[in-house]
């Protein structure tokens, strides 16, 4: 994520926070590079311009030039604006208070719009909400399909009218169904073009007066940078938009479009999505989001995908184990399929302060962590509760019905031999869930 961006103003930072004297030439320059990577990131020339002239009014004052510390008063300051582009906080979705809520999403073909559509179902029903998604995109072949696919996959009901072209229609139906299903929120999944017309934005328009949606959300493609920001300028404009919800942010290494749609659109970024998973949706955290870019890392999300990953009264459970040195290979697989739920390794060390850039940019093999799922399953009940009664025999079978060598059976036992050692000396010390990055909770 901003991976082009996030190196270029991670130099600039580093370079600043050792700093003890910075006069105001050095300032300039190294604003002139800030200026420069936000151009080649794709980012609004307006939005660059008011964000470099923010930090040098607020950076050339007399209590941050002259403090003992003026480099990292600068890289303050910096992060403060970065956040302040992105937007002024965390924003929620606008919930009526009378169900169903409504939630309209709109933007070009080939956006997300339909994937969201089931992302954002799933992500609600996770809220406690009943769901139900409209499927209103009656031209684009297959459309209607693949919605009815994701609620099939996520078991949340789609409204659909195969043989009815009149959208009005079929979104005022879907919520009478709504009601009568008592679903509380209601998504309504729209049509796109491949550019904006007219005839586009009049049918989103009909739709809007009829439906009174109580969100209009504005779906755009990250990775078409300075378009999207035209996109959305054009909707807001049109249409009107309450919010905007970045896709494929995951695969975006400049970060132009994120960076300048609030600014131009005065409209929040609430969500985004970041991968091809129903699950890989995330709220929208401008200072999270600000942290990951000048590589200070973003530890209170990995907090939030591991309380949503790690049950409470399993880790407590697991502690437990670790205590007495009861962990089972049954348990390391779970605890690892639980980490992988999480997200890549990749991209948690993303999230990780402090991580070298050498580390967080090693390619890891996640086949691998499907190798030992292998192993580990090729065992009997008996030899995952008591490995030590693995025999020759025994490991030779194992290597056969997992795909492996014995050398790789060996090998693995004795890794595992060795985790289980420093975990036992580690559930005695201050942190007792050892190196399995496993939430301790209250």
């Amino acid at each position: 994520m901003f991976n082009s961006l996030s190196d270029k103003l991670q130099n600039i930072v580093k370079k600043l926070k050792g700093q003890t004297r910075i006069s105001e030439k050095e300032l300039n320059e190294m604003l002139k590079e800030v200026k420069l990577a936000l151009l080649e990131a794709d980012v609004n020339y307006k939005v660059v311009k008011e964000f470099v002239n923010n930090i040098s009014e607020k950076a050339l004052g007399s209590d941050v030039m002259d403090s003992l510390t003026p480099g990292q008063q600068v890289v303050k300051i910096v992060k403060e604006e970065l956040t302040n582009l992105l937007g002024d906080g965390a924003s929620k979705l606008n919930i009526s208070s009378n169900p169903p809520t409504v939630i309209m999403l709109v933007g070009l073909q080939g956006s997300g719009k339909t994937t969201l559509c089931g992302k954002l179902s799933n992500y609600l029903r996770k809220q406690g909400k009943k769901p139900l998604m409209i499927a209103c995109d009656v031209y684009r072949p297959a459309a209607i399909k693949q919605l009815e696919t994701l609620g099939n996959s996520l078991n949340i009901p789609v409204y659909s009218e195969i043989d009815s072209k009149n959208v009005v229609n079929i979104a005022l139906n879907g919520i009478k169904q709504a009601r009568s299903k008592l679903c509380d929120v209601v998504i309504v999944d729209t049509a796109g073009r491949l550019q904006i017309d007219e005839v586009l934005m009049n049918e989103l328009v009909d739709v809007k007066k009829a439906i009174k949606p109580h969100e209009i959300m504005l779906v755009v493609d990250s990775m078409t940078g300075q378009e999207a920001v035209n996109v959305a300028e054009k909707f807001n404009d049109l249409v009107g938009i309450d919010s905007v919800t970045m896709t494929k942010l995951d695969s975006d290494s400049r970060g132009g479009a994120a960076l300048s749609v609030k600014s131009v659109t005065k409209k929040p970024i609430k969500f985004a999505s970041v991968g091809e998973k129903l699950s890989d949706l995330e709220e929208f955290y401008p200072d999270r989001i600000a942290s990951r870019i000048l590589g200070m890392g973003d530890v209170l999300s990995i907090i939030d995908k591991a309380e949503e990953a790690f049950d409470e009264k399993e880790a407590i459970d697991l502690e437990r184990k670790l205590r007495k040195n009861e962990f089972t290979l049954d348990d390391y697989l779970d605890q690892m399929k639980k980490i992988r739920k999480m997200g890549s390794f990749k991209s948690i060390l993303a999230m990780l302060p402090g991580v070298p850039k050498e580390l967080k940019d090693v390619e890891i093999d996640e086949k691998k962590l499907a190798r030992v799922d292998a192993i580990i399953t090729s065992m009997t009940k008996k030899e995952r509760m008591n490995p030590k009664i693995l025999d020759g025999s025994r490991r030779k079978r194992i290597a056969k019905g997992s795909g492996n060598k014995v050398e790789d059976i060996n090998r693995f036992m004795n890794q595992f031999a060795e985790m289980q050692k420093m975990m036992k000396s580690m559930a005695n010390g201050k942190n007792p869930l050892g190196n399995m990055n496993i939430p301790k909770f209250k």
